[in-house]
């Protein structure tokens, strides 16, 4: 009831014709009801997911709040990565995500070996300062 009483004062188009209260109201409780199921879907989804996830056989091997720790930390690093230079990014996730080698990385981005040890340094160093003011680690 709380979330169709919200719907009623949020709605952008008010009721023009005060005689017909009951069937818009009738028609904001069915829509509510349908999103709040709707919402309950998704949960049960995710839920879903997580087990097929964390399932090794029959036995479960994770625990749920780890794994949304996890997924959090995950969006926390995407969005530092973004407020990082595109430069300081394209380092990182050719290292870390593609697991690319130095060498590889030099002949990439064309240039010598130490100066793909100097930006690395340099840019794990930025990313820990981002990481750090979105408080995902201690500075």
């Amino acid at each position: 009831m709380q979330e169709v009483g919200l719907a009623a004062v949020r709605q952008k188009a008010p009721l023009q014709d005060p005689t017909k209260v009951a069937p818009w109201l009738y028609r904001l409780a069915v829509t509510q009801s349908l999103l709040y199921r709707r919402k309950l879907g998704r949960k049960r989804k995710l839920v879903d997911r997580y087990v097929e996830q964390v399932r090794i056989g029959d036995e479960p091997t994770g625990d749920a709040l780890e794994w949304l720790i996890s997924d959090e930390r995950r969006d926390l690093i995407r969005t530092a990565l973004k407020q990082l230079a595109p430069r300081d990014a394209e380092i990182l996730l050719l290292k870390y995500v593609e697991d690319w080698n130095y060498g590889r990385i030099a002949e990439r981005l064309g240039i010598s070996h130490s100066a793909v040890e100097t930006r690395l340094h340099r840019a794990r160093a930025r990313m820990r300062t981002v990481l750090s003011e979105l408080q995902v680690i201690e500075s």
